[in-house]
């Protein structure tokens, strides 16, 4: 059984080796890991991607997919949502998805309790971001009086943001999402939960999907390039290096800061 295992991952590795994914003629998509805080990598990549498409034919349509976590750990949450609000790049057309993170802010909405993971994860530096503060014990009617000072506190139009993130969007052969997908299941019986926060069930599966995932959550040192997806997310908060993958034709190159 360990031996036809085996044989099965190294078949479809070799298959998807063999497979040219591509985006459509006349597009260029750029693909921006886990920015979480850190605005002023934020706006380096964002002058990066600018002088990239400044050298873009005019014929050629430019997509930026943002993959999600926007917010904790670094201590601009809020600059971030608000740069992204009004974010223009020379004609590109701009797609959010939602990371687990900001479904995690929203949720301390709605059951504060529940929001100690949130905090431990980074949740304290969004809501110091918005001027909210919580003592270390973080018990139950401090996590109350934090829910309810960040709802009065954050702008409604950063709100709305974070409840209307896309969970994936497809170009082509390319499948982008924050986290994942749960090999096996398809497109559209996969659950928001994997979506946005599944680990090592995709990132160790070798799956073939019929596509190539594009996905930030699951840190790695640089960008790469595997057979059946391509990991973005150059751990900005710590590193300093927040990262773009650039798609174009059956190219692939990255830009980071």
């Amino acid at each position: 059984m360990v031996v036809l295992v085996f044989w099965r991952k190294w078949f479809a590795n070799k298959h998807q080796e063999t497979r040219t994914f591509s985006v459509p003629a006349g597009e260029r998509v750029y693909a921006v890991g886990d920015i979480h805080g850190r605005a002023d990598l934020l706006m380096k990549l964002q002058q990066l991607i600018d002088e990239d498409l400044a050298l873009c034919p005019d014929t050629v349509q430019a997509t930026i997919v943002f993959l999600g976590d926007y917010i904790d750990r670094g201590f601009h949450s809020r600059e971030v949502l608000e740069h992204l609000l009004t974010l223009e790049m020379s004609g590109a057309r701009l797609v959010f998805l939602a990371g687990n993170h900001e479904d995690m802010c929203l949720r301390f909405f709605e059951d504060p309790a529940e929001g100690r993971l949130w905090l431990g994860v980074g949740g304290m530096a969004a809501l110091a971001s918005y001027g909210v503060y919580l003592s270390d014990d973080n018990d139950l009617e401090g996590l109350l009086e934090a829910s309810s000072a960040l709802a009065a506190r954050m702008p409604a139009a950063h709100v709305a943001f974070l409840k209307t993130l896309k969970e994936h969007y497809k170009i082509g052969d390319y499948l982008f999402v924050h986290a994942g997908l749960r090999p096996g299941v398809p497109l559209d019986a996969q659950r928001r939960s994997d979506k946005l926060g599944i680990r090592s069930e995709f990132t160790e599966s070798g799956y073939d999907f019929g596509f190539k995932v594009v996905h930030g959550h699951s840190g790695v040192r640089k960008p790469k390039v595997f057979p059946n997806r391509i990991a973005v997310d150059t751990g900005a908060f710590a590193t300093g290096m927040l990262t773009a993958a650039v798609l174009e034709g059956s190219g692939v190159r990255f830009i980071s800061t």
